[in-house]
């Protein structure tokens, strides 16, 4: 299902589903209908992890009323993990680099801060957080998951000596 909505350059899971080229990326990019799909597919996704897009010019988001119950399936299937993953690639190569920062540091949130996903945070850790395109962003990114880690001496996405001075 999340193959054919979010395509990859990538052989992922599924053998039936082949790597996109980077013409077939860019026919996508500049298609209206088929971005417009795209932010659907993505607003689908994020429904059924009961998340909401707030914002669609700069990809913000909030929990969905329903955040309660869909957490607890994201919590119980790690499978989830691996789409969430190929979600945050795709929105790279789609151009929607800011969507996949909001991504990330929604779930980063929610996995350091709020704790109510305890089961996502290595993988938010591993994988969501490296997705992330821009070197900037993920630094950012990188910085606010060691300011919330516990403990923060066994924080080992990055070094500590160049966390404590970053900014």
């Amino acid at each position: 299902f999340s193959f054919r909505l979010f395509p990859l350059r990538e052989r992922g899971m599924n053998c039936r589903a082949k790597p996109l080229t980077c013409q077939e990326i860019q026919a996508f990019r500049n298609s209206k209908e088929v971005m417009d799909r795209f932010i659907r597919a993505y607003k689908l996704m994020l429904g059924f992890y009961g998340i909401n897009l707030v914002n669609e010019e700069t990809g913000e988001l909030e929990r969905a009323e329903n955040w309660c119950e869909r957490f607890e399936n994201l919590n119980r299937f790690s499978h989830n993990n691996l789409r969430i993953t190929r979600i945050l690639k795709c929105l790279g190569e789609m151009g929607y680099e800011d969507y996949q920062v909001h991504l990330v540091k929604f779930f980063l949130t929610e996995t350091l801060v709020e704790e109510t996903l305890p089961n996502v945070k290595r993988s938010a850790l591993d994988y969501f957080l490296f997705t992330v395109r821009s070197k900037e962003k993920r630094r950012e990114l990188v910085h606010y998951a060691w300011q919330h880690f516990k403990p923060q001496s066994s924080f080992v996405w990055g070094p500590h000596d160049k966390l404590q001075k970053y900014r």
